[in-house]
């Protein structure tokens, strides 16, 4: 069979004439068909899902009964565009509630449809070919990914236990700090679970202003930050002169798929990404933004979010410890990162933690995420589903079980 006429015509940034003939997988979805093969193959063998990477809970029964009564009001239809001002308001107050820093709704807060579209749409504002967006890894490419659509650069920074999983601005080269546009943030970071310092920020803002770079922190997690108040890039007095913050409302508010979020900080960087956004979606359904505000305006939600996932987290690290791993409570995130094993006694060896992560799967039904952007690592999620907390002593247990049993070398 002939290939359609419009194979040659696709872009370059997606594969251009060779697009769709790559066998090339995407590891997430390597897991999910790992998953799905040793489920057939071992109906007996409860699968414990480490990798699950969204709450497990749903959006607090307040938030979704405001959503109920919203969703009948006939002044909700219609299209957002770029939000209603009392979502904005919302994000004022818990802006100032949580971290006393202070927002002027009108100019300095733009609602987004969650954070991912934002990350996507920023990289718009700025990129022009040859230009450069600074971006640490491990970490979350989409707005590396744009920037490479817009035919720019990604200098990536790897994140390494020596600097603290901060990256090290010293070490980035003139001639990418000439170029550079945009250093793009994730505080605390995900996956390695380190929380940001007021005097990393200041650091950062020095280097933004020094070289001219603008700075996007991205703070999905902000709300599930355990070994201090939640810190917010906006607090560093100078970050507002120097860039914005993205948020959501999926970690700390149990409202995956909801698909809600803003972006904050310097008024001119806000008005360029509504103007982008304005020209790319219609914004998010009003009884949905109607909803979020109910829930930003709860303190309650994101103290009992991160009280749960604290439990989990100390439990699956004292687990970890006991089974070889080596790794601690992480500063933020709901994710543990560990040095993958190096093989198994009397086994196989693995050359990476994807290799490492693939045994797990097919020989102890155990799913974890791989990472070896800085070095082989596992991430481990405390999302898993479980009831109550005998369910997630149990699963701890016959995880730790499988684990003394596969004899990990590390």
């Amino acid at each position: 069979m002939s290939e359609p006429y419009f194979q040659r015509l696709f872009a370059d940034r997606i594969g251009g004439p060779n697009y769709g003939k790559t066998q090339k997988i995407y590891k997430f979805e390597k897991i999910k068909r790992a998953k799905r093969r040793v489920l057939a193959q071992h109906p007996e063998r409860p699968l414990v899902d480490f990798g699950i990477g969204e709450n497990d809970e749903m959006a607090d029964l307040s938030v979704r009964q405001v959503m109920a009564e919203e969703i009948h009001r006939p002044e909700n239809r219609g299209y957002a565009d770029n939000g209603i001002f009392a979502f904005k308001e919302a994000v004022a107050r818990f802006m100032k509630r949580e971290f006393n820093v202070d927002l002027d709704p009108e100019t300095e807060i733009n609602h987004s449809i969650g954070s991912k579209p934002a990350l996507a749409m920023l990289p718009a504002c700025f990129i022009n070919p040859g230009d450069i967006t600074i971006m640490t890894v491990p970490g979350y490419p989409v707005a590396g990914t744009h920037t490479e659509y817009y035919g720019g650069q990604v200098y990536k920074v790897p994140l390494l236990p020596e600097n603290d999983f901060f990256p090290d601005l010293d070490s980035i080269p003139p001639d990418v700090r000439r170029r550079a546009k945009l250093l793009v943030l994730n505080y605390p970071n995900s996956p390695t679970g380190k929380t940001a310092t007021k005097e990393f920020y200041q650091r950062v803002i020095q280097f933004a202003l020094e070289n001219e770079i603008v700075v996007i922190q991205d703070a999905a997690h902000l709300m599930l930050s355990f070994d201090g108040p939640p810190l917010s890039f906006l607090q560093v007095p100078g970050a507002k002169q120097v860039g914005v913050e993205v948020h959501s409302l999926s970690k700390g508010w149990n409202m995956i798929g909801w698909r809600m979020g803003w972006v904050c900080g310097h008024e001119r960087i806000v008005r360029a990404f509504a103007d982008v956004k304005d020209n790319t979606d219609s914004g998010q359904f009003i009884a949905i933004q109607k909803a979020a505000i109910a829930a930003l305006d709860n303190p309650e939600i994101p103290q009992r979010t991160r009280a749960k996932y604290r439990r989990r987290l100390e439990k699956l690290v004292a687990m970890l410890r006991r089974c070889g791993f080596q790794c601690q409570m992480p500063g933020g995130t709901y994710f543990v990162y560990a040095p993958a094993p190096k093989g198994v006694r009397g086994g196989p060896l693995f050359a990476n933690a994807e290799q490492a992560c693939h045994y797990l799967i097919n020989e102890l039904s155990i799913v974890t995420v791989p990472w070896d952007d800085a070095g082989p690592y596992l991430r481990f999620s405390v999302t898993y589903e479980a009831p109550d907390e005998a369910a997630e002593d149990a699963l701890l247990a016959l995880a730790e079980q499988r684990f003394q049993q596969a004899g990990l070398i590390f």
